[in-house]
Formats: structure tokens, sequence, C-alpha cells
């Protein structure tokens, strides 16, 4: 999907609050590539990436995060995206809510929905693999070998093999927010191991500044105080 809205070029509405008080609640994978761009002025908290196996439960916990920050900040950036409807129906009282118009956060390593779409086209069978996803530990790669001590080798063989029927390419994705070598090495010798063709592409920045300082166009679903995301902020297009 990955839908943005086409916005028509005006004086930046938002400008004000590119400097208000602000307060990021991300993803445990998703932060570290953040932190380097945040100013000090600009508070943070992480989210378990546990919490997308149950999206009801994410949303819970992102709500509580919300109510809480909402306190003392004026903006509340989010570092998710629709993450299987996770985000709709959140809302701030007294802040606005700042999230990149993406569905997961493949497009936030990669720096835009534009770019996302490039590698769909190009090779729309890809597992993508980030240093926070390596570490998360929550992907067939990391299940197959819980899988090895339950079943045997050949059985989870066949079950890991199944999972990953629809996929083709494994890509990792280098942010340079990181030393890289370990987890590359890593990302390529599960590509081997599952037959997968392995490769690295460059990761972006660029969404995550954007989310940081502004501008907030069309990238991003920008939710007034009291007002609910909804599941059309993500999806319409307006001429």
């Amino acid at each position: 999907m990955c839908a943005i809205l086409s916005i028509p070029a005006e004086s930046d509405r938002w400008a004000s609050l590119y400097t208000a008080r602000r307060h990021l609640i991300a993803c445990a994978t998703v932060i570290e590539e953040m932190q380097g761009w945040l100013p000090v002025e600009v508070s943070s908290e992480v989210l378990d990436f546990g919490l997308h196996l149950r999206p009801e439960k994410l949303r819970e916990a992102l709500q509580a995060k919300i109510d809480e920050a909402s306190l003392g900040a004026e903006v509340l950036l989010l570092g998710y995206g629709l993450c299987s409807m996770a985000v709709v129906g959140l809302q701030a009282r007294t802040a606005q809510l700042v999230i990149p118009r993406v569905d997961d956060c493949i497009a936030i390593f990669l720096g835009s929905c534009a770019a996302y779409q490039q590698q769909a086209r190009q090779e729309p069978g890809t597992y993508y693999l980030t240093k926070g996803w390596i570490e998360a530990g929550d992907t067939p790669f990391a299940e197959h070998q819980q899988l090895v001590e339950r079943y045997g080798e050949q059985k989870a063989r066949r079950m890991t093999s199944l999972m990953l029927k629809n996929y083709r390419r494994l890509a990792f994705i280098n942010t340079g927010q990181y030393e890289s070598v370990r987890f590359r090495e890593e990302a390529r010798r599960t590509a081997e191991a599952f037959n997968l063709n392995f490769e690295e592409i460059d990761g972006s920045a660029a969404l995550v500044q954007k989310m940081v300082s502004g501008p907030w166009d069309g990238e991003f679903v920008v939710v007034a105080p009291g007002e609910a995301v909804k599941y059309t902020d993500f999806v319409q297009t307006k001429p």
C-alpha cells in the first residue's frame, strides 16, 4: 500500500511545532536509527518489539504511553507505521501526533515509501533484515533453531522452507547508524543457509530527519489534539 497523500503547496502550517516540546515513542528496532538525529531537547522512550505480535496489545501500550507523555509534550512523534492497524484509534488529548505514513518500518529504514516501492518492484519476494531485527530475533530464521530442537533438523527445515516459500532474496538494510560488519555477515550466512539471494541495500535517514525536525509533508500523518488516527489517513489520496 504505502500510499502518500498529495498535499497542495502552501505555507508550512506546522513550522511553529518543529521546535516545540517533542517526545518520541518508538519501537526497539527503530529507535537506534533515530537516536543519532535526535536533538538533546527531544526526549524518547522505547517499546518492546514483541508487542508487534499482538497489534491490539501494541495499541494499548502506545495509548498508555501517549496519555502519559502528553502531560509534558506538545508533539508526540511515533516511530511506527500503520503496523497491522495498531496505530488506528490512537489519540492524544492535548498534543499533536506525528506518524510516518508508511505500512511498517521497512519504509522508515529505506527513507521513504518511494524507496520501498522501488525495492518491491525490483524484487517483490524479499525478506528484509536490519541490526534491530537480527538482535530482536523475531524472524523465521531465529525461530528455525527452536524448531530444530523441538522437531529435528529435517522436519524443521521443511517447516522453515514453507514459511519462506514466497521469498527469493534476503536484503540487509545498512542504515549507516552502526558498525554493520557483524550484522551483514550474519545476514549473508542466513541467506546462504536458506538458499536465498543475498543483497545489501543502502538505507536512508531522510524520513527520520524529517520526522524529528520537519517538514511534515505528505509523508506524515499529523493528528490534532483530541482527534483519533484513522485508517484512511494512510490510504486516501487527495487531489
